[in-house]
């Protein structure tokens, strides 16, 4: 049997290629950047206001004295969008600006509206009155001051955000580069499973379908429903694989059917198979029973989650979604440290998940308490939590206040290095 370390070791080094595709940068949404994206061209693109004000030549106030006020005759105005001012401007000469509006080359500062006296008076103003020295350069955007042409706006392998489109948008990328969403093809299995609403005792609702698809937007894939596989449909299910092969489909899961029992008929399926890799079983509580395969000289892959719906979750979200991350190039996820407000003991050689509530004290700092009711069974504690706790083999007693390593249930841990 693997250990957990072990087990993720061979999902990294047995990676499926994913092949990249151009989007319009709006609809990039939770997708991942294959390339790094380089910016276009200068933003801002000129020179322009930060205030509303008035611009002026700086150097037309060095010899101020704070005792004698300068009239500045205000010769025009501009508004953010108007086109740059080509007249020829004087000495002692002002345009009124507004913010964004691009600064004419004659001019190199910006006194605000609320720092400005005006002659004859605000109403009929003429001038403007100053007496003291401006600095130069004071509420002036420069041309590049963000982003200089050919920046790195966006690393690759980033999941890109509604921060990124904006950037995207702003600097007028239109097209870019992703990696295409695996193409996840989901099997119930057993006799057991339905999609009726009314059920009778030895039924059991297909919960686990829905929740992996509810998952496909958060955790990057696409989802096609395979529908139930029935106890007697094994050749099915190798027909299936035979079909996946030649298809789309970049990855078969399958829920139920991986344990040891007569009825659980995946792992001797998978394993009709040439495979350069494969795995099943791992000492992890809740989901021991975990399969996983990559087929030999194809890009595909197969893993064989517990039918149990909390196995199920735990070994998608700590099994599956790693391995997807490292298909499409996404930096290894990082824990979130939280301080325990209660002990747990669990097996020493086994890696725990388990279902946990996430809390800030008053003072900002993260607590996590781990819930009654950690029987895979259990999907009532499931509920009560919002977050899994990762407690890892070689330790059984996890002491209060000791930190642990939290991960999000139904998205990402979000990366602040």
């Amino acid at each position: 049997m693997k250990s957990y370390s072990q087990a993720l070791k061979i999902l990294k080094d047995n990676k499926i290629e994913i092949n990249d595709e151009n989007i319009n940068s709006s609809e990039s949404l939770n997708r991942v950047s294959s390339t790094n994206i380089y910016t276009y061209s200068n933003y801002p693109s000129a020179n322009n206001a930060s205030f509303d004000g008035y611009a002026i030549r700086s150097k037309d106030t060095n010899k101020f004295n704070n005792k004698i006020y300068q009239k500045f005759k205000i010769v025009g105005s501009i508004a953010a969008g108007d086109k740059p001012i080509k007249k020829k401007i004087k000495k002692f000469e002002t345009v009124e600006i507004m913010t964004g509006a691009l600064i004419p080359k004659f001019f190199d500062t910006i006194i605000p509206i609320e720092q400005i006296n005006f002659h004859p008076n605000k109403i009929k103003a003429r001038y403007i009155l100053l007496n003291k020295k401006v600095s130069k350069f004071d509420h002036v955007r420069f041309k590049g001051s963000d982003y200089k042409k050919g920046d790195l706006l966006i690393p690759k392998g980033t999941i890109l955000q509604s921060n990124h489109i904006l950037a995207l948008k702003t600097l007028g990328i239109k097209k870019i580069k992703v990696k295409k969403k695996p193409n996840i093809l989901f099997f119930s299995t057993g006799n057991e499973i339905t999609n009726k609403d009314k059920i009778l005792d030895w039924e059991v609702r297909n919960s686990n379908c829905n929740y992996i698809n509810s998952l496909s937007q958060n955790f990057l894939f696409n989802f096609k429903d395979g529908g139930v596989l029935r106890d007697n449909q094994r050749n099915l299910f190798r027909s299936h694989i035979n079909k996946m092969l030649k298809s789309k489909i970049d990855i078969i899961i399958t829920s139920g059917a991986v344990s040891a029992g007569k009825f659980d008929f995946v792992p001797s399926i998978v394993n009709n198979f040439q495979l350069s890799n494969y795995f099943k079983s791992v000492a992890i509580r809740p989901g021991k029973p975990i399969l996983f395969a990559k087929i030999k000289g194809k890009s595909k892959a197969i893993f064989g989650l517990p039918g149990n719906p909390i196995s199920s979750a735990a070994c998608f979200r700590f099994f599956v979604y790693p391995y997807l991350r490292n298909l499409l190039g996404i930096k290894e996820e990082m824990s979130i440290k939280a301080s325990l407000k209660n002990e747990f003991i669990k097996k020493k050689n086994f890696t725990r998940f388990v279902k946990s509530k996430l809390s800030t004290t008053k003072n900002g700092k993260l607590k996590v308490q781990i819930l009654k009711g950690q029987e895979s069974f259990r999907i009532k504690s499931f509920i009560q939590s919002n977050i899994w706790v990762l407690l890892p083999s070689g330790k059984e007693k996890f002491k209060k206040g000791e930190i642990v390593d939290c991960f999000f249930p139904n998205q990402s841990n979000k990366n602040f290095s």
